[in-house]
């Protein structure tokens, strides 16, 4: 397998790097914005994407595939088509959405039959149907297709979930390279990146990332946390697989977090980040700055005039007033809820430039230790 990931730097376990796909390169640490069904909920364009720094959009294999179906947007010419797109994409195998949304779901050594949480029709999923729905999408990074299990889960139950991931996973990757050689394949440079599972067990953690390693795939992320652990778990067992995950591939920590989990999950060698949490929190007023939490929704910024973060860039901030925005949600005016998502993502996507940054100028540590508390703290102003 050819070259894709340079590490560029490194300051204790936090790495500095850049993945090179065939949309463009990624620089990392990386926050990738979630756009489920192909757009970021809040009415953001793929336009707003750009102003916002956004380097990766995410997108969901299952939903797409439900709706409007990977074949459609296989006959519009993929997703980067699809949505006037032409930075990298990254889809999720779909398997976190069978288990969590899917109903009367059967698993088997073959895959999992479902019934969509749509229409209720009878959908099969299995490693290569996954492959073949985001070989349909085209995008610039698949996702291996796994077994999402909730924490906490029984040992045994997570030994043979782990196995039976790993054969997934060898299953997808012969099943890509398949599809990636056939002529009417859109993007015929499909990168995988294999999942880590083991619930919270550090032994079964470990096998699993040595049996996955040895696949010699595009990438490998830490699934199966942020699912119900405490805070300190998910962090221990980032620090219990790090160790075994190639330093020669990136890293993706998938579902998190908060910007202080970012902070702190970089701080341990990680380096792809995703979360709804910017967007989800954004349409209930809840902001992220520099100097801590806020919900706008609050009393005291009826008649503030400033903006959310004085010295953003952001959209919102440049434009608008605490006081006006707080106003458009109160009345359920879309404009406020989308205001405040163009501000949380640009957050998010500064907040990892600026780690980058630090990284680069080698004063990473001084920056962790000076916003690991406050970006976590309720913003008092």
């Amino acid at each position: 397998m050819s070259k894709t990931f340079e590490l560029l730097k490194t300051d204790g376990k936090a790495r500095r790097g850049v993945l090179h796909t065939v949309h463009g390169d990624i620089q990392t640490p990386v926050f990738m914005n979630v756009g489920t069904c192909a757009a970021i909920k809040g009415g953001v364009s793929t336009m707003d994407l750009r102003e916002l720094k956004c380097q990766v959009e995410l997108s969901n294999t299952y939903h797409l595939h439900v709706r409007p179906g990977d074949k459609l947007i296989k006959e519009m010419g993929g997703i980067h088509k699809f949505f006037n797109w032409d930075k990298p994409v990254l889809t999720d195998s779909g398997g976190f959405q069978v288990f969590s949304l899917a109903s009367l779901r059967k698993i088997s050594e073959e895959g999992v039959n479902f019934q969509s949480h749509v229409d209720g029709r009878r959908i099969f999923m299995g490693p290569e149907e996954s492959m073949q729905i985001q070989s349909n999408l085209a995008s610039t990074i698949a996702m291996a297709f796994d077994e999402c299990i909730e924490n906490p889960a029984e040992y045994k139950y997570v030994e043979q979930s782990c196995a039976r991931t790993t054969r997934w996973l060898a299953r997808c990757k012969a099943e890509m390279e398949r599809l990636n050689s056939l002529p009417d394949t859109i993007n015929k440079h499909q990168m995988l990146f294999g999942i880590n599972q083991g619930s919270t067990y550090d032994d079964l953690r470990i096998k699993h990332m040595q049996e996955i390693a040895e696949l010699d795939l595009d990438g490998y992320a830490i699934g199966g946390l942020a699912v119900g652990e405490s805070t300190e778990e998910m962090y221990r067992i980032i620090e219990v697989v790090e160790p075994y995950m190639p330093t020669d591939k990136p890293r993706y920590l998938m579902g998190v977090g908060t910007p202080c989990n970012i902070l702190e999950a970089v701080h341990r060698g990680v380096d792809f980040f995703d979360c709804v949490m910017p967007s989800r929190n954004a349409r209930h007023g809840n902001l992220f700055t520099w100097h801590g939490k806020m919900n706008v929704m609050n009393e005291q910024y009826a008649k503030d005039p400033r903006p959310f973060d004085e010295g953003c860039g952001c959209p919102a901030c440049k434009n608008y007033s605490r006081s006006y925005i707080r106003h458009l949600i109160k009345a359920k005016e879309a404009l406020g809820m989308r205001l405040a998502v163009l501000h949380n993502l640009y957050f998010y996507n500064e907040l990892t430039e600026k780690i980058r940054e630090a990284l680069d100028g080698g004063y990473f540590e001084e920056f962790y230790q000076k916003y690991r508390n406050i970006l976590g703290e309720r913003l008092h102003d």
